[in-house]
C-alpha cells in the first residue's frame, strides 16, 4: 500500500480580488481564485499569463559582463580564432552546448564542442578539457552550465594562453573567477531581473545579446527554442515569468518544427507530434538525452542534438535509446537491491536519514536510486558507490528540509561536494564513510521533525465533478506550460465511486483505469487513471466510496483527445451510518 499522505487544502486567496477577476475575465471563480494565487490580479496580467509574449523578454544586456562577453565572442569570429564550446553531460548541459554551438557555427567552422566524461572527469570544467584545448590550439572557450566554482580551472586556462566566458546558472561562492567575462544572473552584483533561467537560458540570452548587437533577427533565434524548453523542463527551473515566455514558445517550435535530433527523440519514445507537454519532456525526451552521459557519453547526446540530417539523427537516437533502456534496467536492478538492503537493515544509516553504499553500483544511476529511496521511505537520503578509488555518491531530500545544509556540516571530512537544498553529489574518501553516515544521521535527526516526515499533498481547491465543463477545462489548458511555480493545479473531490468498469492496466497491472461519478451528481461521469495503486483495486470494485486527489489532463491516443484526471492521492471514505 502508498505511504500515507497528509491533504492540506492551501488557504484561500482574498475573496474582494478573486471576485472582481472572475467578473472582468469572465471566468469560473476557482480559475479566478488560481489566478490570484500565482500572483495574476487584473485583466492585464491575465492577458499577458494567458498570451505570452517575446515582447516580455528582458534585455540580455542587463546581465552583467554580457558586452565583454559578446565583445570577446566576435572578436574570435572575426580572427578566425578556435571556439571551444564547454558543458556538463546532463540535460540541461547538452541542450545548452547544442543551442550555442548550432548559433556559433552560422558564423565560423572553427568551433567544437567538449562534453567532459562523468566517470573519468566527473561534473563542471576539468583540467582534462582545458588540456585539451590547449594541445588542439583552441584560444577561447565558452562554458555553459558549468564554471562558476572553477576559479583555479580559469587560471589554468590563462597559463595556457586560453580565455574564458563562463555562463552558469548555479550559486557561486565569495570569489568569481577572473575570466573574461562571467555570466550568472545569480551573481550577488548583477542586476539582472529574473535569476531563475536553466544553464542553456544563459546561453541561449549570449546568443541573444550577440544578435542584438550585430544586427540579427530576433526570428532567426527561434528555432534554437525547442532546445531551450527540454532545458527548462528538465532542469525544474521555475516556470514563472521569462521561462514560461521561453518554454510556451519552446513548447511551439517543438511541436511544429523540431530540430532533427529532437524528432528523432520523439519518434523513439512513442510520442504524438503536435501533442508534446511538459511532461512529456520530463518523463520521456528529458531521461532519454540524460541516458547518454550516464551510460556512455555525453557528446553523443549533443551529436543527436546538432544533427542536421534525419537519417543520422535517427541512427544516433536508437543508440541514445537503447543506452536509456540499459540505464533503466540497472535503475530497476539497483533499486532493488538498496531496498533490500534498507528493509534488512544492512545500510550505513537509516533512522533519521537513508544512507546506502555498493561500491559496484554505477555512478550514473544512484541519483535515479535515491530518488527512487525518498519515495518509499520518504526520509533524506544519500546512495553511495564507488568510482576512480573514491567513494562519490548523490543525495536528494524530502519537502521542507535543507539538505544541502546538512552535507556541508560534513565538509572537512568530504573530497568535494555541491547542489541545492534538495539535490547534492558528494565524493569521499572510503575510510570516512562511518564518520559520515553518522555524522549526517545525528544533524538531521535535530533539525527534522515528525511533521516534515509525512509526505503532504497540498491541493489547490475543492472541485464538484459537474464544474469540468469544456471551458472550464479550456481555460486550464492555457495555465500551460507547468512547472514549480506554476505546477498543474490539484484538485479534490469527495465521496466519489467507480461505475464498474476499474480495471488494473500497465505492465505487470500496477496502475487503475476508473470511471468516476460523484455521488451527488451521478449524471457527470469522468475517466482517471491511479498510476502505482492497484492495491486499492478490491476496495474500489467493491462499489465503496472514495475522495480522490487529482490534476486534470488531456489524454491523446490515436489522434483522438479526451479529458481524463489523473490521480495523485486517494483515499478510502469512512461510511457514515
Amino acid at each position: 500500500m502508498a505511504m500515507e499522505c497528509k491533504w492540506s487544502l492551501k488557504d484561500p486567496a482574498d475573496s474582494g480580488k478573486v471576485e472582481r477577476l472572475a467578473t472582468e475575465v469572465g471566468i469560473d471563480r476557482v480559475l479566478a481564485e488560481l489566478l490570484v494565487k500565482r500572483g495574476v490580479e487584473t485583466f492585464d496580467q491575465a492577458r499577458s499569463f494567458f498570451r505570452p509574449s517575446l515582447d516580455d523578454l528582458h534585455d540580455p544586456f542587463l546581465m552583467k559582463d554580457m558586452d565583454l562577453a559578446v565583445e570577446r565572442l566576435h572578436n574570435a569570429i572575426e580572427a578566425k580564432e578556435k571556439i571551444l564550446i564547454y558543458g556538463d553531460y546532463d540535460v540541461d548541459g547538452t541542450t545548452a552546448v547544442a543551442l550555442v554551438y548550432s548559433f556559433v557555427k552560422r558564423f565560423t567552422s572553427n568551433v567544437d564542442f567538449y562534453i567532459p566524461d562523468r566517470y573519468d572527469e566527473g561534473y563542471g570544467v576539468s583540467i582534462k578539457g582545458i588540456d585539451w584545448a590547449a594541445e588542439n590550439g583552441f584560444n577561447l572557450i565558452i562554458t555553459l552550465d558549468c564554471g562558476i566554482k572553477a576559479i583555479d580551472k580559469t587560471m589554468h586556462a590563462k597559463e595556457k594562453g586560453i580565455d574564458m566566458i563562463i555562463c552558469d546558472h548555479h550559486l557561486p561562492e565569495d570569489a568569481i573567477p577572473a575570466a573574461v567575462a562571467v555570466l550568472d544572473p545569480k551573481r550577488e552584483d548583477c542586476n539582472y531581473p529574473f535569476d531563475d533561467l536553466s544553464g542553456c537560458g544563459v546561453g541561449f540570452k549570449l546568443v541573444q545579446a550577440y544578435s542584438k548587437r550585430y544586427g540579427l533577427p530576433f526570428e532567426s533565434l527561434i528555432p534554437l527554442l525547442d532546445l531551450l524548453v527540454v532545458s527548462i523542463a528538465s532542469d525544474l527551473v521555475t516556470m514563472v515569468g521569462e521561462n514560461r515566455v521561453l518554454a510556451h514558445f519552446g513548447l511551439k517550435v517543438l511541436n511544429e518544427n523540431p530540430g532533427k535530433g529532437l524528432l528523432a527523440m520523439i519518434e523513439l519514445s512513442n510520442l504524438e507530434p503536435g501533442h508534446i507537454t511538459v511532461d512529456d519532456i520530463v518523463f520521456k525526451i528529458g531521461p532519454r538525452i540524460n541516458a547518454a552521459g550516464r551510460m556512455e557519453s555525453g557528446r553523443l547526446a549533443v551529436e543527436l542534438l546538432t544533427a542536421t540530417e534525419k537519417g543520422k539523427a535517427m541512427m544516433i537516437g536508437e543508440q541514445i535509446n537503447n543506452n536509456n533502456n540499459e540505464r533503466k534496467s540497472i535503475d530497476r536492478e539497483t533499486t532493488q537491491e538498496a531496498l533490500e538492503m534498507v528493509q534488512r537493515g544492512d545500510c550505513l544509516a537509516s533512522e533519521n536519514v537513508t544512507i546506502v553504499y555498493n561500491p559496484k553500483w554505477n555512478k550514473g544511476v544512484v541519483g535515479i536510486v535515491a530518488s527512487r529511496l525518498v519515495e518509499a521511505f520518504y526520509k533524506p537520503t544519500v546512495v553511495l558507490t564507488k568510482s576512480n578509488g573514491f567513494v562519490t555518491g548523490s543525495a536528494r531530500s524530502i519537502a521542507g528540509f535543507d539538505l544541502y545544509q546538512s552535507i556541508e556540516s560534513c565538509a572537512d571530512i568530504l573530497e568535494n561536494f555541491g547542489g541545492h537544498v534538495y539535490a547534492a553529489g558528494l565524493t569521499l574518501k572510503e575510510e570516512n564513510i562511518e564518520e559520515f553516515a553518522r555524522r549526517m544521521n545525528a544533524f538531521v535527526a535535530g533539525k527534522i521533525t515528525s511533521d516534515m516526515l509525512t509526505p503532504i499533498v497540498e491541493v489547490d481547491a475543492k472541485l464538484d465533478f459537474a464544474q469540468i465543463t469544456p471551458k472550464f477545462f479550456r481555460i486550464l489548458k492555457q495555465f500551460q506550460p507547468f512547472g514549480p511555480g506554476n505546477n498543474n493545479p490539484l484538485f479534490m473531490t469527495e465521496n466519489v465511486y467507480d461505475v464498474g468498469s476499474g480495471r488494473k492496466v500497465g505492465a505487470g497491472g500496477v496502475h487503475l483505469k476508473l470511471d468516476l461519478i460523484q455521488e451527488s451528481q451521478p449524471y457527470h461521469q469522468i475517466a482517471a487513471i491511479a498510476f502505482n495503486m492497484a492495491d486499492y483495486y478490491d476496495y474500489i470494485k467493491s462499489g465503496n466510496p472514495l475522495d480522490v486527489c487529482y490534476s486534470i489532463v488531456e489524454n491523446y491516443y490515436r489522434g483522438s483527445s479526451s479529458l481524463q484526471i489523473r490521480v495523485k492521492d486517494l483515499r478510502e471514505r469512512e461510511e457514515i451510518i
